[in-house]
Parts: structure tokens; C-alpha cells; sequence
């Protein structure tokens, strides 16, 4: 019997979103499927998923230990995240060659779906770093007797989401800078530099406002600019590595000496950048927003302002809290309120004649109370309140009060 070869074997998965992009989150279910594509008959021991996650971090430095000797100094190191195995056909067993236990995959295109879940504990969003790498992937594995087992890895997206709406992620950033610049003896006036951000916390897309003001006192001509960029942080047997990257930058207009600028709200766009890492012990992703002044021949005069890159992005109301009274004081202003108000009931209504006649009579048990307050509080327990009307029966007297309380506020 002329046995039949494996034509493809892939591994795909079951998307949760609209782009038919496998992203997922700690907490979520990976569902997929192994695809096996043959020509003929085979027979297989076993089937297998090996999913994976991890965080690993590798680089070199050169090492002097003597006047002609040099060595190579590796650091390692790595943080798991997911280690799940299952399997889809057959046992657990490949080292044998035996007969029994096979299963027979006939001709034709085969699926064998696969499901775990992703530890509820938070994961290191997938990254791509210079000195280290946070992946997640599925590997199947097919076993056959007599043959070396094939292989095909599919990786997937983890997102560990970051909620801009929170009140750290909300505040304002703020800072003030100035500089005297020294040439010689001589000394020119300072550069001074102040600049704001509406929030800390923004997402990819987003544009930050820049509210800044530079004034130029020195002698020389100066530039404003600002920049966003990216520090990657790697960590291992004690030792970091830093690596900083500048994503986005925009320029101001020159200033000349004793000219000022104002940025009022200048807009920097945020492109497509992975997500702050912020939660893993070997790998970290900070961003920063940099104002500074370019000064020609000194150190430029910069401010940096932190910036952190979430996942989800700003509410339209500012802040789940916020969304929710602002959506209960919509309801309330789309709920009908009647054209005119209704009369209040009849005095009658609410006292009877028995109660108001048996009023008038002071109770024996209270003489002791006798008095003019007394009496003036007990004489009006059950006295009518004045007609309702819609009309003002006294609209002169109304009109004096209202004349008298305007000319008390001379400010309005």
C-alpha cells in the first residue's frame, strides 16, 4: 500500500473581532483549529497543541579581563505567561513504533478544532523589541511511525489593556523650565520655557494638544519643538538595557532674541505604536512627550512630560463616571415637564372642620405652656395657607421688591 503525503498543515484561529485579527486578552477563550490537507491515506499516532507564552530578553556586551583578553558576557533571562498542551488525536506516548493506536486519516481536507483560556491573571501585551520580545503562539505537532514529526507554529496578539479613563491617566501634565545662557564673561538673558497636556493617558491615533509658552531673552536665535518618544527597558541578572526611540516630532516658528511664542493647543498625532508595557518584570514600554528649545552650540532646554498609551480610548464624556451622570442628566432633560402647573389641593382636602374646631381648644395637659408664642403657634395649626392663583394678586408690591433686590446688586 502506497501511502498518501500531507499536502498542508496549518494552524488558524477564530477571531473575536471585525478585522480578522487574532487579538486577544487575559480571561479570553483562544478557540482555532489544526487543518490537515492530504493525498492519500495516512496514519497518524498523535495530534497534538502546545500553546505559549512568553517574555524573553538576550543581549551581548565584550568584557576586558586582561592586557589581550576579551570575552563575551550574555544576559538572559524570561518571564512565562501561558503553557498549555492538548491533544487532538491519538496518546500521549511517540516514542514507539508500534502498530497499534493508529488513527487513519483518510484523503481530503481535515479540521481538528482546539480551545484553551488564557490565564485570568494580567499578560504582557505582545511586543517587539531591539533586546527582547513578548510572543504568544499555538504550535501542533503530527506524529506519524517512522517519520520525524511536522510542525506548524501560528502566533496571536495579546493585548493587556490599559483604560485611559481612570483619574491618574486623566490629569493634567504640566512643567517649567528656564535657562541663562553664558558666553565668556558675558551673560545673556535666560530662556524660559513652560508647557502643558490636557492628559496623561492617550491612545494610538489620538493627537495631544500642546499648550506651551517659550520666551527668548538670550542673544541667539532658538527653536521650539516637541517630540514623543519611546523608551524600551530591558532587565537581566541585575543588569538594564535601555533603548529610546523617537516616534512622532513636530517644529515651531524660530524665535529671535526678546520675541515670545505661544502654543495654544499645537497638535501632535500619535501614529500606530504598541501599548505601554508597564506590568513585566524584564521588559518595560514607557512613553514621553518631550517640549524643548533648540539652542545652537548649548544643551537644549527641554521638559518631559510622561505620557502612558492604553488601549482603550478617552470616553466622548471624559470618564466612565462622568458618562454616566451625563447620560441620567440627559434622560432628565428629555423627560416632558407639564405646560402649566397644577393648583395645589383645597385646604378642605387635607383638614376637616372637626380637626381645625377641636384645635381651637388647648389641651388642659399644656396651660403650662401659655404665652404669646404659644398661643401664636397653636392659633395657626390648622389655619387655611392663602388661595392659590396663577395671577400675582399684588403685582405692584412684587414689582417695588423686585425693584429694590436689582438696584442691591449694582454688579449685575
Amino acid at each position: 500500500m502506497v501511502l498518501g503525503k500531507v499536502k498542508s498543515f496549518t494552524v488558524s484561529f477564530d477571531c473575536l473581532n471585525d478585522s480578522n485579527v487574532p487579538v486577544f486578552s487575559s480571561g479570553d477563550c483562544v478557540s482555532g483549529r489544526v487543518t490537515i490537507e492530504v493525498t492519500g491515506e495516512i496514519r497518524v499516532k498523535s495530534l497534538k497543541i502546545h500553546a505559549k507564552g512568553l517574555a524573553k530578553v538576550r543581549w551581548t556586551e565584550s568584557r576586558n579581563a586582561g592586557s589581550n583578553t576579551a570575552y563575551t558576557q550574555n544576559y538572559t533571562e524570561e518571564v512565562e505567561y501561558l503553557n498549555h498542551r492538548d491533544i487532538l488525536i491519538g496518546h500521549e506516548r511517540d516514542d514507539d513504533n508500534s502498530e497499534e493506536g493508529l488513527t487513519t486519516i483518510h484523503s481530503g481536507r481535515h479540521e481538528y478544532a482546539f480551545s484553551l483560556e488564557l490565564p485570568q491573571t494580567p499578560l504582557a501585551t505582545s511586543f517587539e523589541g531591539k533586546h527582547g520580545s513578548v510572543r504568544y503562539w499555538v504550535k501542533a505537532e503530527l506524529h506519524r511511525p517512522w517519520l520525524l514529526p511536522m510542525k506548524t507554529k501560528k502566533e496571536f496578539t495579546v493585548f493587556e489593556h490599559i483604560d485611559i479613563n481612570t483619574p491618574l491617566l486623566l490629569s493634567p501634565q504640566a512643567g517649567t523650565k528656564d535657562k541663562t545662557l553664558c558666553c565668556w564673561f558675558c551673560t545673556s538673558g535666560p530662556i524660559s520655557l513652560s508647557a502643558k497636556i490636557e492628559r496623561k493617558g492617550y491612545t494610538p491615533g489620538e493627537s495631544i494638544q500642546i499648550f506651551a509658552e517659550i520666551e527668548n531673552c538670550s542673544s541667539r536665535m532658538v527653536v521650539p519643538k516637541a517630540a514623543i518618544y519611546q523608551t524600551q527597558t530591558f532587565y537581566a541578572k541585575g543588569k538594564m538595557k535601555e533603548v529610546k526611540q523617537l516616534v512622532a516630532n513636530l517644529r515651531g516658528e524660530s524665535l529671535s532674541s526678546g520675541k515670545t511664542e505661544t502654543w495654544s493647543g499645537k497638535m501632535l498625532k500619535i501614529p500606530p505604536v504598541s501599548p505601554s508595557i508597564l506590568d513585566c518584570t524584564i521588559i518595560r514600554v514607557e512613553y514621553s512627550l518631550m517640549v524643548y528649545v533648540d539652542i545652537p552650540g548649548a544643551i537644549n532646554l527641554s521638559l518631559n512630560l510622561p505620557l502612558v498609551i492604553g488601549t482603550i480610548p478617552l470616553h466622548p464624556f471624559g470618564s466612565r463616571t462622568s458618562s454616566v451622570s451625563s447620560q441620567c442628566s440627559m434622560s432628565w432633560l428629555g423627560m416632558g415637564l407639564p405646560e402649566r402647573p397644577e393648583a395645589p389641593p383645597s385646604y378642605a382636602e387635607i383638614v376637616s372642620e372637626e380637626q381645625r374646631q377641636g384645635s381651637l381648644d388647648v389641651p388642659a395637659a399644656r396651660e403650662e405652656l401659655d404665652g404669646p408664642l404659644f398661643a401664636y403657634i397653636h392659633e395657626f395649626r390648622f389655619q387655611p395657607p392663602p388661595l392659590y392663583s396663577e395671577v400675582d394678586p399684588n403685582p405692584d408690591h412684587a414689582s417695588r421688591a423686585e425693584e429694590r433686590r436689582l438696584d442691591a446688586c449694582p454688579s449685575r
